[in-house]
């Protein structure tokens, strides 16, 4: 039995085959409409140039100042990184090493996961592990909250403009910025690139 582009609905569970789609698209499930597949043009080139902006905002947004506060003629300059130093030091470390995670190690794991298995697949190579790789990325979505960080942020702001002038840094955008770049590279990825690689090596 032929099981190229077999695919089962994630919400009857009906198996059925996808047709082949050129240029955009959306497959529906013949018993329940559910979407099955949405064929996205030139996914590849789209999803890289995505994972690559998302890179540089990345080091932007860990390298500059995030937020500048002025009191009394003192400013102090955050980042990323000290604001999770600080929390550490005030003794909320598991505060800390979730912001951690969060903000900054799980995003930089997608966007070099992405990196590693796409860049590959653009010039007809398949990376080793691909598979085991691709699926770690999936997994970690769930775990990247930089929005409920920038909206705590964005609460934090508002509280504090009456007591300090608070000066928003380059980094900051760069954030913002950032969260936009990963949902779209997300939403340009069509997963079956891959799997028909993996599927074509064995």
């Amino acid at each position: 039995m032929n099981t190229e582009n077999l695919i089962a609905c994630h919400e009857c569970d009906l198996l059925q085959r996808v047709p082949e789609q050129h240029g955009s698209g959306t497959a529906r499930c013949r018993r329940c409409r559910a979407v099955l597949h949405r064929s996205v043009p030139n996914s590849l080139d789209r999803t890289l140039a995505l994972t690559f902006a998302g890179l540089i905002l990345f080091v932007v947004a860990n390298s500059l100042p995030f937020l500048a506060f002025n009191l009394q003629g003192q400013q102090t300059q955050t980042t990323l990184i000290t604001g999770v130093k600080d929390l550490y030091n005030q003794g909320m470390w598991e505060i800390s090493i979730l912001v951690l995670l969060t903000t900054i190690i799980v995003p930089l794991l997608q966007l070099l996961s992405h990196l590693y298995v796409l860049l590959p697949l653009k010039f007809n190579r398949t990376p080793w592990k691909m598979a085991l790789v691709f699926r770690l990325s999936g997994g970690l979505a769930p775990w990247s909250m930089m929005e409920v960080f920038l909206i705590g942020v964005l609460v934090a702001l508002v509280k504090l403009v009456g007591m300090a002038e608070v000066i928003p840094g380059l980094a900051l955008g760069a954030f913002a910025l950032m969260i936009v770049i990963l949902a779209a590279a997300s939403a340009n990825l069509d997963p079956r690139i891959v799997w028909k690689r993996v599927a074509y090596r064995r």
